[in-house]
């Protein structure tokens, strides 16, 4: 009985010197973060980009956002998770110890007591949804052999370094960048991406002399719906506890897509005299992208400055920014999640509580909003460049792989979802 006392005794001991112990509370709210997160890619975002989508390529504008998260998936297990999570290797990437999940068992548990098969599977489905946000730029045009190797190429050379750079104990990570949730790792980077894809493989076929009417907005909608509500378990999920910064992020986040939506809805008043509900869903989306980086970060009058913000640049770069530079961003991805993630990435170091914030930066300390403001900003020119020039790179060799990325004009003229697929979206 004595030995058995002091068994417990030392049992406990071991947890107070600091060994993770299974927190059942956390664990359910990582798994159900996770689920939301799922949420949004082959059902929020297929939907949010299937309705913008001409009818004769809705079809295909959905399977390549489902296919996009069933491969990037697939990486992430292989090799994805590794690099991003790995052991660092230069600041830049991580390494290959954890391929094909080597070394991670179901029983090893996070800090904050889940297991860490969970925190694989959340980080797996930002992965996923970050170069499905690339395909809302090419959509129309481009082979779907040429984006399943590209889905595979990008998750690697650039979403794993990026996220390791920023989130896996990279440069920017020791350096005290904020991005709490994925304002340059997710949004930058999948809205960049986009465009640069745009302008290699070349504008549709009558771009912008022909009028592409949408498929159905009340899709879009829909979806835009559906990713406000997975973006909960996006923010509030990447406290990795059900606590009350999860809480706090939870409230911000949807307290930002609001006004947004709500500036949005104001914005088209003044510029065409009429709200209408594709900009009243792209301004939710446009907030919700905006407070990513920000959302466990800031208090409510922070979270209301970057909501009208993310929807004011969010309008700005799909009303004016293309139509001056005369790119053909099918979907505005590059508008709406580069532009308003560039946003919130910056308005986070100027918003971002000391407490809430800087608890682990370096930092911290000296209380230095400045020295704060230049991190995010080598954070932000850091995502520009090394995703410009590596996505290039890889959409060039993708190509190359696939005897070239751009259907045939006539593949095109007929539309993408009985040339490709054999299938229609809608049986009208």
């Amino acid at each position: 009985m004595l030995f058995r006392i002091l068994s417990i005794l030392g049992l406990a001991s071991l947890a107070f010197a600091g060994e993770p112990t299974l927190d059942t509370g956390n664990t359910s709210w990582m798994m159900t973060a996770t689920a939301l997160v799922m949420l949004m890619t082959p059902a929020g975002l297929a939907l949010f980009y299937a309705g913008m989508t001409r009818t004769k390529n809705a079809l295909n504008t959905t399977m390549m956002v489902f296919a996009a998260y069933a491969l990037a998936t697939v990486v992430w297990v292989f090799w994805g998770y590794s690099l991003a999570f790995g052991d660092d290797v230069a600041g830049i990437i991580g390494s290959l110890k954890h391929i094909f999940l080597n070394g991670i068992e179901y029983s090893d548990l996070e800090s904050s007591g889940y297991p860490s098969y969970v925190f694989v599977a959340f980080q797996g489905t930002f992965a996923a949804i970050t170069v499905a946000i690339a395909s809302g730029s090419i959509i129309e045009r481009t082979k779907f052999s040429t984006w399943l190797v590209f889905v595979i190429l990008w998750g690697t050379f650039v979403y794993a370094p990026i996220a390791h750079m920023v989130w896996g104990g990279g440069f920017l990570y020791n350096a005290g960048a904020l991005d709490f949730a994925g304002g340059t790792v997710v949004h930058m980077n999948g809205g960049l991406a986009g465009l640069v894809a745009a302008l290699m493989i070349g504008k549709r076929k009558g771009y912008p002399k022909t009028q592409m009417m949408p498929s159905s907005i009340i899709l879009t909608a829909l979806g835009a719906a559906l990713l406000w509500f997975g973006w909960f378990g996006f923010n509030a999920g990447s406290e990795f506890a059900a606590d009350g910064v999860a809480g706090s992020a939870f409230l911000m986040t949807n307290f930002a897509a609001a006004t947004a939506a709500v500036t949005w809805i104001i914005l088209d008043y003044i510029k065409f005299g009429k709200p209408t509900l594709l900009g009243t869903a792209s301004g939710a989306v446009a907030g919700l992208v905006a407070i990513t980086p920000a959302a466990g970060f800031v208090g409510v009058i922070g979270a209301l400055i970057i909501g009208i913000g993310g929807s004011v640049f969010g309008f700005f770069g799909v009303t004016v920014l293309k139509k001056i530079f005369k790119y053909d961003d099918s979907l505005d991805a590059f508008g709406v999640h580069f532009i308003a993630g560039l946003w919130g990435a910056l308005a986070t170091g100027l918003f971002a509580l000391k407490d809430l914030a800087w608890a682990g930066s370096p930092l911290h300390d000296h209380g230095d909003r400045l020295g704060q403001m230049i991190v995010q900003l080598e954070s932000v020119a850091v995502t520009i460049i090394f995703t410009a020039i590596m996505t290039a790179i890889v959409l060039k060799v993708s190509s190359l792989l696939t005897g070239g990325a751009r259907v045939s004009e006539e593949a095109e003229v007929e539309g993408l979802d009985a040339t490709i697929h054999g299938e229609k979206g809608f049986n009208l």
